[in-house]
């Protein structure tokens, strides 16, 4: 069982285990969205560019820190419901191979008018393998109360 409500603290932290980001992962992503962009999908127009390399898909990476959550097991059957990401920003590349892990601080904690759950602000980095931030942003969820 994961967190309840009651069980995070403002202020702390969280480190998920790595991910490695896969051509499979980037074809897969391309073929279920359909976002065939020639950067994700072209790997000589992509030499030509300013990365010189295939990237992988950004919302790609913001899918990827969803999973990573989930696999770490925090809120595993205590979340209610995915509220809000909020500033969201896409501050470096993620290219094929590269590791990629997520770090989260808990913000917020925030009382409902219900009594079996309350809110939780999370703010979130997603790291690569050189420890660069390649995102971030705050995500909010509704987590169940041990009452």
């Amino acid at each position: 069982m994961g967190l309840f409500f009651e069980d995070f603290e403002i202020e702390q932290e969280f480190t998920s285990a790595a991910r490695t980001i896969t051509e499979t992962d980037v074809v897969m992503f391309a073929a279920l969205t359909g976002d065939y962009n020639s950067l994700h999908t072209d790997v000589e127009y992509a030499k030509t560019t300013q990365f010189g390399q295939r990237l992988a898909h950004g919302l790609l990476g913001l899918s990827i820190v969803s999973g990573l959550m989930m696999r770490s097991q925090i809120f595993e059957g205590t979340i209610i419901a995915f509220l809000s990401i909020d500033n969201w920003r896409f501050t470096g590349p993620i290219f094929i191979g590269d590791t990629v892990h997520f770090k989260m601080k808990i913000a917020q904690k925030k009382e409902t008018s219900k009594a079996d759950r309350g809110i939780i602000g999370r703010e979130v980095s997603l790291i690569n393998q050189r420890g660069e931030v390649v995102q971030q942003g705050q995500m909010t969820v509704m987590v169940r109360r041990k009452t």
